[in-house]
């Protein structure tokens, strides 16, 4: 009968094993995922793009003037504050004067229709919008000229309800923000490829997509996603239960990472995990089984570090970083190639925040702090008994 430390050696291997495995096939997914053709459809019918804005993000005037510089015949932009006061409304003016405003919409309207910041601000958004068409369009994204006519393409399809992009982060400094870009860009999206080209989920990607206005109304309007943590997967979760199509574009799309200090790069970690969670609890507790870089640091400890378990952790170490430097490359991801050597810390880290992605029952959006409840909706604190 085997002792306690070598059943639990053992059940290490599992996670080693499997996040080997994972490692080894990620690359492949990648590639496969990026060789999809993009539509070649000339549908470009006029279009309204919400941007909810809050606050001075680092380089908020470069990301929204992107939006603003498209290749496409006839679109409107509407920039929403909720805050007369928000100190990014005389940078939405100036934008508007810059362009006009038969292009650039700003509106400011408070609207609380449920706990998520982001639905209540698209709220407003949408109460000026002009065409059927949508695109929703996080403030810290930076598109190139060709993205409306890419992510509307697909739309011509009308059995298609939604259209979104992945997205790599971009303009990490400080080592915390390092952190977060190697978690998003070598691990979040490279998961959800592989889940796309494998066909053991599907994703909805809040930060790009498109829809029609009728096909919102027709899932509940916006103002019933106003409580959801995660409005997106939801969004997306409708979609495909109403027998419509979801499309995931082989389009890369760039947001800035920017985060104050490490605190709250650690608070966005856990967000991160309990976004996953809520979404496809199951699906997100077998992750554990993947994990192969902590359970490769046990391993290490529970053998007194011998021979065997460095061996088996170096391995397990040498696989992750060339996996992750073959996706980084395949994406021209040069940031994630030269933040490289902080992946094992985040690989080492990334086992806490999932266990607290299932015990921690808040998470703090925008200074706020609200709690979890049931099927991943959302209060505030200080509305909650």
């Amino acid at each position: 009968m085997l002792n306690p430390v070598d059943a639990l050696s053992l059940l290490c291997l599992l996670p080693i094993l499997g996040g080997g495995a994972y490692s080894l096939l990620t690359p492949f997914t990648t590639q496969r995922f990026l060789a999809r053709p993009l539509s070649a459809s000339d549908f470009q019918p006029p279009v309204t793009v919400l941007k909810p804005v809050r606050g001075l993000e680092k380089d908020l005037k470069v990301n929204l003037r992107s939006m603003a510089l498209q290749d496409y015949p006839d679109y409107q932009i509407i920039y929403a504050v909720q805050d007369p006061q928000d100190p990014a409304l005389p940078l939405l003016q100036e934008l508007q004067a810059e362009f006009g405003p038969e292009k650039v919409t700003v509106v400011v309207e408070n609207i609380q229709a449920g706990a998520n910041g982001k639905v209540n601000n698209l709220l407003g958004a949408l109460t000026q919008a002009r065409h059927e068409v949508l695109v929703i369009s996080d403030s810290d994204t930076v598109v190139r000229p060709d993205y409306l006519k890419t992510i509307v393409a697909p739309l011509a399809d009308l059995q298609v309800g939604c259209v979104c992009t992945p997205f790599k982060l971009i303009q990490a400094e400080r080592w915390f923000e390092k952190l977060e870009l190697l978690a998003i860009n070598t691990d979040f999206m490279p998961s959800v490829l592989f889940a796309e080209v494998t066909g053991a989920s599907k994703a909805c990607l809040g930060p790009s997509l498109a829809l029609r206005c009728s096909t919102l109304e027709a899932l509940g309007g916006l103002a019933s996603l106003a409580d959801y943590l995660v409005e997106d997967f939801e969004l997306g979760r409708r979609v495909w239960t109403n027998d419509q199509q979801l499309v995931l574009l082989p389009y890369f799309i760039e947001a800035v990472v920017d985060l104050a200090n490490s605190r709250d790069w650690w608070r966005h970690q856990v967000y991160w995990d309990q976004n996953t969670y809520l979404a496809r609890p199951w699906g997100f507790a077998a992750t554990i089984i993947i994990k192969a870089v902590p359970f490769a640091l046990l391993l290490v400890a529970l053998r007194q570090g011998d021979a065997l378990s460095w061996t088996i952790l170096a391995v397990t170490l040498a696989l992750r970083i060339l996996s992750a430097l073959s996706v980084a490359w395949q994406l021209k991801d040069w940031e994630s190639i030269q933040a490289l050597p902080w992946l094992p810390l985040r690989e080492a880290l990334a086992i806490i925040f999932w266990a607290l992605a299932f015990c921690q029952r808040t998470v703090t959006w925008r200074g706020v702090q609200f709690k979890l409840t049931t099927h991943g909706k959302m209060v505030p604190l200080n509305l909650d008994s």
